[in-house]
Parts: structure tokens; sequence; C-alpha cells
């Protein structure tokens, strides 16, 4: 089964948005099904099959979610970090001052689901293979 370490070490390779897709593929190579990523600080919760759990650290310190979603906003911030103009640790930041409290991948689906703090589906992408 995979390690955080062998996540983390594909993990480090991003750089910026545009490179996701190619560590969903590595990840998915690795056996992870899905993950949940903790916009506050950044913890992820790995999943494999026969319910095989792994749980990284906190990646830095708490940030503020914001009570109410600014979806418009988020948007955008997200097509800038996807097309590569800000990094992990700005994307974060940016989700929390929009509200969204998380996000859920499921590699079957192929899919990365983004929810507010009430665990509302803010929104639905599919991940490019």
């Amino acid at each position: 089964m995979f390690t955080v370490a062998q996540i983390e070490q594909a993990h480090d390779k991003v750089k910026s948005g545009s490179d996701f897709p190619k560590y969903i593929q590595e990840i998915k190579e690795m056996g992870v099904l899905g993950f949940e990523t903790w916009v506050k600080d950044s913890h992820t919760v790995y999943l494999g099959a026969n319910n095989f759990r792994t749980s990284s650290e906190a990646q830095y310190e708490n940030l503020a979610i914001a009570e109410k979603t600014n979806k418009e906003q988020f948007l955008k911030q997200l097509k800038a970090h996807q097309q590569g103009q800000t990094d992990y640790f700005t994307f974060c930041k940016d989700c929390a001052e929009n509200g969204i409290e998380k996000w859920v991948v499921d590699l079957s689906q192929m899919t990365c689901i983004y929810y507010d703090k009430a665990g509302k589906e803010i929104l639905v992408e599919q991940i490019p293979s």
C-alpha cells in the first residue's frame, strides 16, 4: 500500500494547478482511490483498497474559513490557479477567504468536489486525464 511520504514526493512536483492532473495520475498508480483535503491546515486523508486510510500532518497554521461562500470569486481564483498563476498555499488562502472548507477527490470518478462549511457542494469538477 502507499504511504504519505510517497504521496508527498509526488506532490512536491506540483508547482501550480496546471500540474495537478499529472499528480493525480501518479498517486492513482500508487493505489490511492480518493482523498479529502481540509483547507484550514491542508491535512489530507487518503483512501485505498480494503478500507485502507492514512493521513498527512497539517501543512501550515490554521486558516479561518469564511462563513459565507463567494462562489464567483472562488471560481476566478480557481481558474487562475489551474492556469499556473498561483502556488498551492495562495490557492488554500483563496479557498478559505471564499468559504471553501475542503475538497474531496474521487479517483474512480475522476472528480474533485469543493464544499463549504455547511457541507454544501459548491463545485464539481471533472479531473482531466
